[in-house]
């Protein structure tokens, strides 16, 4: 009713006094609607019950969104009403599959490289969150540890900085050493050095940057549980491994525990400069995770599996010597010596350093999930699980150290 008596009278003034007078009863109509936001930030335009069809103030963009863990923190911002920028490198159509991670127009793209400080700028310019993914587990004729994990993480940081990001999230890696003892390489994890490295150089130029470090992630499309049920990483049905997995220990951690993390801290003011290790809820001997892969997999001592000292096979050295040659940009079968020695290290966890459960995450056990991860490797899996004509095969044992 108040609108159609606004209409009226605007109406009657614009044929009693001529358009002048009705232009300007027009303006005082509009100015009395418009709100003036006091406070220009973004958290002030929050529109929406907080789903996926809202828009909960954050703008992010996200480094490496097409990675691994990328895809699970997209897929967890976007549900809760963030609009995402998403960087991308090469083919446009590799990307473009992450569209679906937010409602209409909340997933934008736009092309970078990592040594074009222009492209990245462009890439924050409208931000309040950036998070960089961004990693590199072997080097090639492009790019070198130092250029990514060094020099690109302080790029962005740097850049993030000038351009008034308010939280920057920067994912390192568990046990990042300038001198980690070497194992299966001369001089050591070149790639360990970098993330020490990158660490600090995201420290100097972000200080309030928050830090993850995650021991090796499980899921989807990794590469840790895959890597085992890569044939080039046998010798016939063999496993070769350092001590026989006998003196490394691993905590691993799924990769959506990860992604929950990362979204809680970006929500959580308390998180501002620390950092988190993204470790796993429990310990195991490598060789007895590798034992419980192949049992699930229905590929245990019946079938012919055993696992024994790598380093009393020179043959299996030559066979990495020779996936490196072949494909100098990307390991074949993910067998390379520096993925080795990563496989090997063990994961320390530092006392008086939060984990995941310090940010609200309920882990999950790796019995509840890897069953599903390895279900396309079984043999057998045509049977029907309801018979019950294979045994379940019991978790791996904690490792007490």
């Amino acid at each position: 009713m108040a609108a159609l008596a606004l209409q009226i009278g605007l109406q009657a003034a614009k044929h009693q006094s001529g358009p002048a007078v009705g232009i300007a009863c027009l303006h005082a109509s509009y100015a009395t609607d418009v709100k003036q936001i006091k406070n220009p930030k973004l958290s002030s335009l929050k529109r929406g019950t907080g789903g996926r069809s809202s828009f909960n103030g954050i703008v992010a963009t996200v480094f490496g969104a097409t990675g691994f863990l990328g895809r699970y923190v997209c897929n967890r911002l976007g549900k809760i009403g963030t609009q995402l920028i998403l960087p991308y490198r090469g083919d446009h159509y590799d990307a473009l599959r992450l569209k679906l991670v937010g409602d209409l127009g909340q997933v934008l793209f736009v092309p970078y490289h990592l040594q074009d400080e222009d492209s990245i700028r462009k890439a924050i310019k409208y931000s309040n969150v950036v998070i960089n993914l961004v990693g590199r587990d072997w080097e090639t004729k492009n790019f070198k540890f130092e250029d990514v994990n060094v020099e690109g993480a302080r790029r962005i940081a740097r850049l993030a900085k000038e351009a008034g990001v308010e939280k920057f999230v920067h994912v390192s890696a568990l046990n990042p050493s300038d001198g980690a003892e070497p194992l299966i390489i001369k001089n050591g994890s070149g790639f360990l050095k970098s993330k020490y490295y990158g660490e600090l150089a995201v420290r100097q130029e972000f200080p309030e940057a928050i830090v993850f470090r995650p021991s090796v992630i499980y899921g989807q499309e990794d590469r840790f549980l895959r890597t085992y049920t890569k044939f080039v990483r046998h010798q016939m049905r063999a496993l070769p491994l350092w001590h026989k997995g006998e003196k490394s220990i691993k905590q691993p951690v799924y990769v959506s525990d990860v992604a929950a993390a990362i979204v809680n801290a970006i929500k959580d003011p308390d998180a501002v400069g620390k950092t988190y290790q993204a470790v796993g809820p429990r310990r195991y001997k490598l060789g007895d995770l590798v034992d419980w892969f192949f049992a699930v997999m229905r590929k245990d001592s019946k079938w012919g599996y055993f696992r024994y000292d790598m380093r009393y096979d020179p043959t299996f050295y030559m066979k990495v010597k020779i996936t490196e040659m072949l494909s100098p940009n990307y390991p074949i079968g993910v067998l390379y010596f520096e993925g080795l020695e990563l496989q090997h290290t063990t994961d320390t966890v530092l006392p008086g350093i939060p984990t995941l459960e310090d940010l609200g995450v309920t882990l999950t056990k790796m019995e509840d999930q890897v069953p599903w991860e390895l279900k396309p490797w079984r043999a057998g899996a045509y049977y029907d699980e309801e018979l019950g004509e294979f045994e379940k095969p019991p978790p791996p044992r904690e490792a007490i150290a």
